[in-house]
């Protein structure tokens, strides 16, 4: 499925990165350790590695994964892509400062909150977790993101996930989406960054 949508001219969501990147980007310490999930065409992990962060990017498209490494070619920029099951894989411990997550909104909540678990993982004591999606009143927009309105964040339900972090950011709003073909329009969004505690246990 995601092969086949990414297999069109150009770049689905366009080479530009999300704007929440663009804005957040600063929460981020210098030179850091960043996980891209489900990167798709690899508009956020150049950015973020154009600024000089050490970024691994993970998606399950191998189509996506080779428009993500031209983008990364043509900004003279390094990127370590993987393609990645990321519902199969196993999820390193503490290997990095920041997770990213930008409307990776294609599971229920049961199976989300275990993907929650794993981002969690993956964050060192200390570290971030950044996501940027749809909330539910997106289904009415018809501009973008699934139709099954139980994918879609609220932020009562991220706060549940990330339960005992410290949330430094978090944002429910409507602005207009530029992003290719794939985000065109009136947009219903969230926005959240938690810290893990510094003196986390393991997930």
């Amino acid at each position: 499925m995601w092969d086949d949508r990414f297999r069109g001219e150009g770049y689905l969501y366009g080479t530009d990165p999300a704007g929440f990147v663009a804005a957040q980007a600063g929460v981020l310490p210098p030179a850091a350790r960043v996980l891209s999930v489900a990167d798709g065409e690899g508009r956020n992990s150049t950015y973020l590695a154009g600024l000089g962060h050490k970024v691994t990017a993970i998606d399950a498209s191998s189509v996506a994964l080779d428009k993500a490494r031209a983008l990364a070619a043509t900004r003279n920029v390094a990127v370590d892509f993987a393609q990645v099951d990321i519902l199969a894989w196993d999820w390193p411990e503490a290997a990095f400062d920041a997770v990213l997550g930008v409307f990776i909104q294609f599971l229920p909540p049961g199976p989300r909150a275990g993907l929650h678990r794993n981002l969690a993982r993956a964050v060192r004591p200390g570290g971030l977790v950044l996501l940027h999606g749809y909330a539910p009143r997106q289904v009415g927009y018809g501009t973008g993101g699934p139709s099954q309105v139980e994918n879609l964040y609220t932020l009562a339900a991220l706060r549940a996930d990330f339960a005992g972090w410290d949330v430094l950011h978090a944002e429910d709003y409507d602005a207009t989406l530029r992003e290719g073909h794939g985000h065109n329009g009136s947009s219903a969004l969230i926005d959240f960054i938690a810290r893990r505690p510094a003196t986390a246990g393991p997930v």
